[in-house]
Formats: structure tokens, C-alpha cells, sequence
């Protein structure tokens, strides 16, 4: 098929796009305002509208109001139902992930649709109503009442909430608490009145847009016009458009893109799929251009999305079947799964089971996309699409079907990837838009000659016989969906055992701390698209098998957006919860077609009230009931005695030795300085933060690097690690790395802390420390997935190091305890472990004792140089420990305003007037402490900072 795009202009075509549009800007307007006030995007916005104008035809047809006084009590009720999804909903979700938020959104939006079907009947069947029917010819165009109202209300609603915004003391509030939430409590405004506020203001604008588009639409009062995923992702594009901050570019970006529609359509009305192709153009590229543009977009969010596994308890751990217990309800459950077909005979149930199975399958591949690497992906089922229709073509083309179900999986996964290559610049809930974007357009894309071909498409895959076995019985085929299951599920544990796993959590985490470690952010994503798509690849050649008979329509957008119910309902970092959210939203009404109980169960409104009470998901119930279980067990029994971990003097393997054959490798200078900065600039817009330093870190030295707060000293060590952009030259070991990325600058010996000592909140301490050694020993997907012997043995090398690591710290206690449990000294000390993992010579440390007691801080300059002995390391240390800094460190060098103002020996530094005068000041007991010169630690496995949290 050829498409043309003519050029044919009709003014009335312009008219009608440019009112839709402005109706989509007001709607975008309410999508910013939402955003702004609680970084979420509201799915339940338009069926707001949809309700409102529901009952507004009821008002004026059924009880014949006055339309300006039914349009007035619309807007108030739109209000009010504003504010109750804000007090019901988001309060209580109020620290779970946005993403649960969002899908509790789609939960209250197909509540609020429920409710639209409760109202009674209407009246009689005519034209929606309107404020006048009077209409005007100017020129070749006829200009009608709702044009006339629109053009009108829309820009006048929008200047009235901008000056609301810009002019009052509540919409000033409104605004700061939307900047900054923790400054605007600090000033005295009650974040969460002013979160009412907001939603009352979305609601109020929705009913007005939807009231008042519904006529611009040609809606008749029995309808209301299409508010489901397609018409959202015009609205959300208009905000990502306006960079989810201008009203009056939100409004104008609406008139864009319904005049856009319109003449999309009116020069190509036989191919009209074709308008969401073009939309997601407009949004891929709107996303990018402000992902680089605007910094927040960037903003970290929470992605831990089910309960951790707390562990086993000592007392029980010598039991093979508490041991085991996770393999055992694996394989209880796969039982039940193989009998359930035989119990069952009706060809038509087993067609739901495995429906059920294969929604699962698509759960779980978002379980690593969005669970595991962080990836809020909105569109799992255009991969879906892809990998069946491959399937179907290959099929077609005379492949054989097992081949052709490999080759699709192969290609869903090709296809994440290239789709995954520009969403790296987006993050969060803008990603999801963009692939919301793309799954709105999946059908017209999937109708291309390259998935149909030239020929007329044929809707019926025959089931073929494979190995003489005829997979045309549907008791058969659900067999194949069960093995598709159990298969992607084992690849999905090996996975999450293995390294692979730990980087992608790592990444999700802190992809600072983790690039800082070795690990290449990019590699770890497109890894995680690469298997997400493959599974739900898999999940569609099945599926296409499954159906017999489909069109590319059938890979509808409303599809993904169930997915992401599935899985967050179910616990979305979880195997299980990829399961249960399958067997619960899709299973139940196949199990039980007949029961309303279970009808309301898995409706919006019983997947709000699971979110409200569990936002971790049913995955939440589980591991509480065990844990109760496992609790109660140990109770019974006599306390189990720990092993006796020995402290360890030095590492069994001396790091320093390795480290050295690293640098070997990399092609180091040994005789050069560790670290070489020359004339390095920073800066941010107008701003020079970095002004041409220069400094230098001889191998086993340690400098100190010190100057006020906002002196430029973190920012000069991002630009040594390569996180900022930077002009001048840094060499590690003789070697410049001017633009080479963090991750490569760690192989070649370069390691880093970080000030806040987050490191991976979701991981446990040896977890922690095993991501530090993976880019030392790191496995291959193949490698992994298949369980090769070299996959285990590097899988054993990590653990061994780890296992060494956390002896010589003393951390052998703590190994099972979640990082985000730890104190901050705790937290510091696995920074040191991670830095020995990691096996690097050059360490840059920003402010290693921040945030710890003073007594912790003077134990920790003694075990800073142990970790540099064991490594044979140089150290770059910021610190404002002036004791602490000035008895470990050979030279000083302090900055001021970005630039150096002395270096030499610390009592140099200290002497210098410049120093005096700028950081040190004159108050002897400002600059050393009474106590200081405290003892080193006494001994290697008990450092004195084990404050328990």
C-alpha cells in the first residue's frame, strides 16, 4: 500500500481540527496541572469528562435544565469528582510507585465508565446539545454555535487558570508546591490541600472540554465521544508538547495536533490508522527534544514495585523443604496447570486457560522491562503484535511453525530494541507515553505489505502437526501455551539469580552508582528491552496460534494497558505476581463467567480497592502469609546458633594484584600518575561551576580536595568520572579519557562514592557487592539463560569475592540485610567493600564520612588506609572533616568558586591566608577536634560503624 499525503486544505477541515484541538489542549492542561502537582499522568481524566457529559445530556434532554445552569453544575461535579479520586486515591497511594498511581488511575477510569452504563436511559435520540443552534457562512466555511462557544470558552479558561496560577495566593501556592513539595512544607503550604486544589481543577476543566468537544465531534446526546487510549495520547502529546509546563502551549499544541488529524484524514480517509502513525512521530519527537532539553525529565523515581523477600529465618534454613519452598509452589502449581485441562474437557474453557497462560507470559515479560530495569512501557503488546505477526507471515511462507513461533520471539525482540535505543534519553512516564504512542499505531504498523503481504490477507493460521503431534485440539495447544509459560519463567528465575539480574536492578536503582561500578547503563537497558521483547514475542506467535482467525487489529492498545494491570495487580518486580495478576484479572471471569462477585472482583473498582489496601500487589498477601508461617515455625524451635564467620586480615586473593593485571590490560601507563585533571571547565548554561583545574594524584598518594559548599568540588569529580560534560584533559594511569563514559573509565581503575551512599535500596548488601564484581566476572545472556558450566563458575568466582570482601570489612552480619535498612555508616563501609570489588586503583571518594557520628568518622580515616594498602590505591578525597582529612592525606587542594586557590602539604594548605580566609576561618576548635586522633579499628571483621539502623 502507498500513501500519499495531498495537500488539499479545505478551510472547514481547519476550522473543525482547530476546535477538536482546542478541546484537547484544555484536556492537556488538566494532564499538566496533575503531573505538576504529583508526577503522574491521570488515564482517569477523560472518563471524567465522559461522565460529566453523560450526565449533562441527561440534565438538559431527561429533566430538561437550562444548558448554561447544567453546564455550571457539570463543571462543579467534575470538581468534586476531581477531588475525590485525590483524596480516595492518591493520598493513600501517596509514597507507592507512580506507576501503581497510574494503574490506579486506569482503575477509577473504568469505575467512572461503569458508572456512565448505571444512568438512566435518555430521553429521545437527537444532536447533542448545544448553547444555540445559530451558524454563519464566512467565505466557504459555516462556522456553528459550538465553534463560535469553543473558540470562546477554551482560551478564556485557559487565561483564567493562568492568572488563577500566576496572580493569587493559592495558585502561588499551588505553583511552588509543584516545583519543590519539600520547600513549599517548609514555607507553611499544605502540600496536600493544594494536591485537592489541582485535581478539582483537572476534573472541573475535563467536564468543560468533554461537554463542549461532544458537539465538535458530532456526538449525538446517546454518545459520547471516543475517550479511550487513542484520544488520551493526543491529550498527552499536547502536554509532552508543551514540555508538561505552558498552558498556552498545551492549548496551542492541541490546535496543532487536531488540525494536524484533520487534514491527515480529510487526504486520507481510506487508510485511517494512518493519524496515529503520524501521532507517533510527533510524540517520539516531542519526547526527545524536551528529554534534552528539560532536566527533570530525568528525575529518578521509585520503580520497586512488590515486597521485598524477607529471608529465610536461621532456625528453619536446615530444612530442605523451607529451603525449597519456592521450587515446591512451582511445581505444585505446574501440576494443577497440566490437570486442569484434563478435569476440564470443554474445547472453549481450555481456549481461556490458555489465554490466561499467555496474558502471563506478556505480564512476565514486563515483569523484566518495567520490574526489573525500570522501563514503564505502555505498549508490551505492540511487541505482542509484532512477534505474531511475524509468526503469521513465516507461517504463511511455508516455515514451520515451531521455527516461525522462534523467529517472531526474534524478531519482537529486535523490534524492543530499536524501540529502546531512543527511549534511553526518556525516563519514567514519559517513556510510557511514547509507548503508548507506538502501541496506539501497532494496528496500522502490523497492516503494512511487510507483515500481510502484496497478496489478499488471509485471517486463518492453520495449526499444524509438529513431530506427529497435531496441535489442532485445543487440549494440545494449551499444553504448548503451559510449556511456552513454564519455559519463559525458568529463563526469567535464571535470570534474576544471576548477575544479569543483579545489573538490572542496580541500574533501576542508581545508575550513577552502578556506571561508577563497571557497568554500562545503555548495555544493561537494551539487554532488558532485548528479553522483554522476546518474551512477549514468544507470547505472540502462541497467541496467533491460539486465535486461528485475527487481523492486525486484534494487537489493540487497550491490551497493554490490561498487561500493566496484570502485573502491577500481581506485584511487578515478581515472577509470581506475572502469574497470579494473570490467573486473577484474566482467569477469574473464565473460571467463573457467571458470578458478579467475581465480575466486581476484577473490575476498576476491585483492582482500586487491591491498590489501595496492597500496592505491592497479591504478591503483598503472599509473603506476608509466609512470613507469619515461617515466624510462627521458628518460634517453635530453639534458636539457631550463626555460623561463626572468621575475620579475614587480608583478601585471599590480593585485589591489588589483580587490579594491577586490569591495568595491564587496558593499556596503562604503570609509571604515570594515577590521575592527571588539566585545565578542566564546567559548565551549566551561562553558569562556570569548574574553572580550569588542574591537579594531580601520584599513584599511592591521597589528596584531599576541600573548599566550601558550592566550591565545585563534586562537580570537578563528575567531570574525573565522566557524569557531567566537560573541556580540558583527564588521564587515569597515563591513558586520557576525555570523552570515554563512566563505565570504561572504571575498567581502566577509576572508582567512585558518591556523597548520599544510596547505592541499590532493593538489593542486599552481598547483592550489592556482587554487581561491583560482575564487569570483573560477567556471564553471558546465552550463557545464563541455557545454564552453561561458565555461567555457574563466574556466577561462583563473584560470590567467592564477594563472600572475601565482606570478611575482610567485617560485613559478614549484614550480608542478607537490605542496603536501605543500613545506617549511613553501614552504607559507607559497603561503598569501601564495592570499591575492593570492584578492584580499582584510583578512588575518588566525595565526602565519605557525610552523614555519620563523629566517633564513626574518626574510626574511618584508619580504614580508608587499609583499603588503600590492600589495594595499592590512590585516593582523591572530599571531605569537610578537617582532622580526618588533613592525618590521611599527602597533599590538600582547595577550591573556591570553581577554582584552585591552594595545594601542597596539609599543613601548607592549612597555613595559606587564601585557605584561612575563604573555608578554614581563624577558630582553632572549628578546624580540629579535642578528641581527634582516634584509635583505628581494633579489629578487621568489627569496624566500629555497626550502628543498626
Amino acid at each position: 500500500m502507498t500513501v500519499v499525503l495531498a495537500l488539499d486544505v479545505p478551510q472547514q477541515v481547519l476550522l473543525s481540527g482547530a476546535m477538536r484541538g482546542l478541546a484537547i489542549g484544555v484536556m492537556a492542561v488538566g494532564v499538566i496541572l496533575i503531573y505538576r502537582s504529583c508526577r503522574v499522568i491521570n488515564f482517569a481524566l477523560g472518563e471524567l469528562g465522559a461522565l460529566a457529559a453523560a450526565l449533562f445530556v441527561r440534565f438538559v434532554v431527561n429533566w430538561h435544565w437550562n444548558y448554561y445552569a447544567a453546564l455550571a453544575v457539570m463543571v462543579v461535579g467534575g470538581a468534586l469528582l476531581g477531588a475525590l479520586l485525590e483524596l480516595g486515591v492518591v493520598r493513600r497511594l501517596a509514597r507507592a510507585p507512580r506507576v501503581v498511581l497510574l494503574v490506579a488511575t486506569i482503575g477509577a477510569a473504568q469505575l467512572l465508565l461503569f458508572l456512565q452504563f448505571t444512568l438512566p436511559d435518555i430521553a429521545s435520540y437527537e444532536t447533542f446539545p448545544t448553547a444555540f443552534t445559530r451558524q454563519w457562512r464566512v467565505g466557504d466555511t459555516i462556522v456553528r454555535a459550538e465553534h463560535v462557544v469553543a473558540l470562546v470558552v477554551f482560551p478564556t479558561v485557559v487565561a483564567a487558570l493562568a492568572w488563577f496560577l500566576n496572580r493569587t495566593k493559592t495558585g502561588m501556592a499551588v505553583r511552588a508546591a509543584a516545583d519543590n513539595p519539600d520547600a513549599a512544607r517548609l514555607a507553611g503550604i499544605g502540600v496536600a490541600r493544594v494536591s485537592t486544589i489541582v485535581w478539582s481543577l483537572a476534573g472541573a476543566l475535563a467536564a468543560v472540554a468533554t461537554v463542549l468537544a461532544a458537539p465538535l465531534a458530532g456526538a449525538s446526546s446517546a454518545s459520547t465521544i471516543d475517550l479511550g487510549p487513542s484520544i488520551l495520547l493526543r491529550t498527552f502529546a499536547a502536554a509532552v508538547i508543551a514540555r508538561m509546563a505552558s498552558l498556552p502551549a498545551a492549548l496551542a499544541a492541541g490546535v496543532g495536533i487536531g488540525v494536524m488529524e484533520a487534514l491527515v484524514f480529510y487526504n486520507n480517509p481510506g487508510d485511517p490508522g494512518l493519524v496515529n502513525a503520524v501521532l507517533l512521530v510527533v510524540v517520539l519527537a516531542a519526547v526527545l527534544v524536551v528529554s534534552l532539553r528539560q532536566r527533570d525529565l530525568g528525575r529518578r523515581e521509585s520503580f520497586s514495585f512488590a515486597p521485598r523477600v524477607r529471608p529465610v529465618p536461621d532456625a528453619l534454613r536446615r530444612y530442605w523443604l523451607v529451603r525449597n519452598h519456592t521450587r515446591v509452589g512451582a511445581a505444585l502449581a505446574l501440576g494443577l496447570a497440566v490437570l486442569l485441562p484434563f478435569a476440564v474437557t470443554a474445547a472453549s474453557r481450555q481456549y481461556l486457560y490458555a489465554n490466561v497462560l499467555l496474558m502471563a507470559l506478556v505480564a512476565l515479560s514486563l515483569t523484566v522491562l518495567t520490574g526489573w530495569a525500570g522501563q514503564l512501557s505502555l505498549g508490551q503488546f505492540a511487541l505482542v503484535g509484532v512477534g505474531g505477526m511475524t509468526t503469521y507471515a513465516l507461517v504463511q511462507n511455508r516455515l514451520m511453525f515451531p521455527a516461525a513461533v522462534v523467529l517472531g520471539a526474534g524478531a519482537a525482540a529486535l523490534a524492543a530494541v530499536v524501540v529502546g535505543a531512543p527511549a534511553l534519553r526518556m525516563r519514567g512516564l514519559f517513556l510510557a507515553i511514547s509507548t503508548l504512542a507506538l502501541a496506539v499505531a501497532t494496528p496500522w504498523l502490523l497492516s503494512r505489505p511487510l507483515f500481510l503481504g502484496e497478496d489478499e490477507f488471509d485471517p486463518l493460521l492453520r495449526r499444524p502437526v509438529v513431530g506427529g503431534v497435531d496441535l489442532a485440539p485445543q487440549r494440545t495447544y494449551y499444553f504448548v501455551c503451559l510449556a511456552a509459560l513454564a519455559l519463559a519463567v525458568v529463563v526469567a528465575a535464571r535470570i534474576r539469580r544471576s548477575g544479569i539480574g543483579r545489573s538490572l536492578l542496580a541500574v533501576r536503582d542508581n545508575e550513577l552508582a552502578a556506571a561508577a561500578m563497571g557497568l554500562s547503563p545503555t548495555r544493561v537497558k537494551l539487554l532488558a528491552f532485548g528479553v522483554s521483547g522476546a518474551l512477549a514475542g514468544l507470547a505472540g506467535g502462541c497467541l496467533v496460534g491460539l486465535l486461528v482467525q485475527f487481523r492486525p487489529d486484534r494487537f489493540q492498545a487497550t491490551e497493554s494497558l490490561t498487561v500493566v494491570a496484570i502485573a502491577v495487580v500481581g506485584g511487578l518486580s515478581s515472577i509470581t505476581g506475572a502469574v497470579l495478576g494473570s490467573v486473577v484479572i484474566i482467569g477469574l471471569p473464565a473460571f467463573f463467567p457467571d458470578s458478579p462477585e467475581i465480575a466486581l472482583l476484577t473490575s476498576g473498582a476491585g483492582l482500586l480497592v487491591l491498590l489501595l489496601y496492597f500496592p505491592g500487589g497479591l504478591v503483598q498477601l503472599l509473603y506476608s502469609a509466609r512470613d507469619t508461617v515461617f515466624g510462627a515455625l521458628a518460634a517453635r524451635l530453639p534458636e539457631a546458633q550463626p555460623e561463626p564467620r572468621p575475620a579475614v586480615a587480608r583478601l585471599s586473593t590480593s585485589a591489588a594484584a589483580r587490579a594491577e593485571g586490569a591495568l595491564s590490560a587496558s593499556d596503562g601507563d604503570p609509571s604515570a600518575p594515577a590521575l592527571c585533571v588539566t585545565d578542566v571547565t564546567v559548565r551549566f548554561g551561562v553558569r562556570t561551576v569548574v574553572d580550569a583545574v588542574s591537579l594531580e594524584v601520584r599513584q599511592g598518594e591521597v589528596v584531599g580536595l576541600i573548599g566550601a559548599n558550592g566550591a565545585g568540588k563534586s562537580t570537578l569529580m563528575n567531570a574525573v568520572g565522566g557524569f557531567v560534560r566537560s573541556t580540558g584533559e583527564v588521564e587515569v594511569y597515563g591513558r586520557a579519557v576525555a570523552g570515554v563514559a563512566p563505565h570504561r573509565r572504571a575498567a581502566l581503575g577509576l572508582g567512585r562514592s558518591f556523597q548520599d551512599a544510596a547505592l541499590f535500596p532493593d538489593l542486599t548488601v552481598r547483592e550489592t557487592v556482587a554487581v561491583a564484581a560482575e564487569a570483573r566476572h560477567r556471564a553471558g545472556l546465552t550463557a545464563v539463560t541455557v545454564g552453561l558450566p561458565r555461567a555457574r563458575r563466574a556466577e561462583r568466582a563473584k560470590l567467592a569475592l564477594t563472600d572475601d570482601v565482606l570478611g575482610f570489612l567485617g560485613l559478614g552480619p549484614y550480608a542478607d540485610r537490605f542496603v536501605s535498612e543500613l545506617s549511613t555508616g553501614m552504607r559507607r563501609i559497603v561503598e569501601l567493600a564495592c570499591l575492593l570489588a570492584t578492584e580499582s586503583r584510583m578512588l575518588c571518594l566525595d565526602e565519605p564520612t557525610a552523614g555519620i557520628a563523629q566517633r564513626e568518622a574518626e574510626a574511618f580515616g584508619p580504614l580508608l588506609l587499609r583499603v588503600r594498602a590492600e589495594l595499592g590505591a590512590s585516593m582523591l578525597v572530599i571531605e569537610h572533616d578537617m582532622p580526618l582529612v588533613m592525618s590521611i592525606s599527602d597533599r590538600i587542594v582547595c577550591l573556591e568558586a570553581g577554582t584552585v586557590i591552594a595545594q601542597g602539604t596539609p599543613q601548607e594548605v592549612r597555613d595559606d591566608p587564601r585557605v584561612v580566609a575563604s573555608y578554614l576561618g581563624t577558630d582553632e576548635h572549628a578546624i580540629a577536634r579535642s578528641d581527634a586522633g582516634a584509635p583505628a579499628l581494633s579489629t578487621p571483621s568489627t569496624p566500629t560503624t555497626t550502628t543498626t539502623p
